[in-house]
C-alpha cells in the first residue's frame, strides 16, 4: 500500500492530526449526587453527597494494595511447580470488599469519611470501617458504593427492578 493509498484510507487531506486534544493536565472533579433517602436536612430535603473523580491510576493502586501473591506451597511446606514449564506457582487473596470500602472513603468529599471528629464519633482508626458506620444499613451502603462506581466510570447500572430510575439516571440529572 502506498502513501497515497494511506492518506486516503484514514481521511486525511492534508491536515496533520494535532495532539494537543490529549494532552490535558488533569484536574480534579466533584460530583454532586443525591444522599440515601434517609439523609436529610434540618427541613427535610434530601442532601447531596459529594464524590471526588478518581484517576484509574489511582483506582488501580487501591486495588494492588489489597492483593497479596505468595507461592503457593504445600502441606508439608513444598512449593509447587507447573511441571510443564518448571516454574513456581503462586497464589493470590485479593479483599476486594475491603478495597471497596477503601475508594469509596477516599472518593468521597462529602461526607469525609477521612475526618478525624467523624472518624473519632465512629471510633475509628481505620477509614476502611467508615462507610459501614456511616451507612450501616445494606441498601444505603449499596446505593453510595453504585453510585460512586458511577462517578468513576466503572459502574453498569441498569433501572431499578421497581421501575424507578437508574442510578445512572439520578448521576446524570445530578450533574444537569
Amino acid at each position: 500500500m502506498d502513501q497515497q493509498e494511506v492518506i486516503q484510507m484514514h481521511g486525511n487531506t492534508g491536515n496533520t492530526k494535532n495532539l494537543k486534544f490529549f494532552m490535558q493536565e488533569a484536574k480534579e472533579e466533584i460530583v454532586d449526587v443525591p444522599a440515601p433517602e434517609k439523609f436529610v436536612d434540618d427541613e427535610g430535603n434530601r442532601i447531596n453527597l459529594q464524590i471526588k473523580v478518581l484517576p484509574r491510576k489511582r483506582i488501580n493502586e487501591l486495588r494492588e494494595a489489597y492483593r497479596k501473591r505468595s507461592v503457593a506451597v504445600s502441606a508439608k511446606g513444598s512449593p509447587f511447580i507447573n511441571s510443564a514449564n518448571n516454574t513456581v506457582l503462586f497464589k493470590e487473596e485479593r479483599d476486594d470488599e475491603r478495597a471497596a470500602r477503601h475508594m469509596i472513603a477516599e472518593a468521597l468529599v462529602y461526607p469525609n469519611l477521612q475526618d478525624k471528629e467523624l472518624m473519632a464519633f465512629y471510633k475509628c482508626n481505620d477509614i476502611t470501617e467508615m462507610a459501614d458506620h456511616v451507612f450501616p444499613r445494606a441498601d444505603d451502603f449499596n446505593y453510595v458504593n453504585r453510585m460512586i462506581l458511577n462517578v468513576l466510570g466503572l459502574g453498569d447500572n441498569p433501572a431499578d427492578e421497581d421501575g424507578g430510575p437508574s442510578n445512572e439516571e439520578l448521576l446524570e440529572e445530578a450533574k444537569n
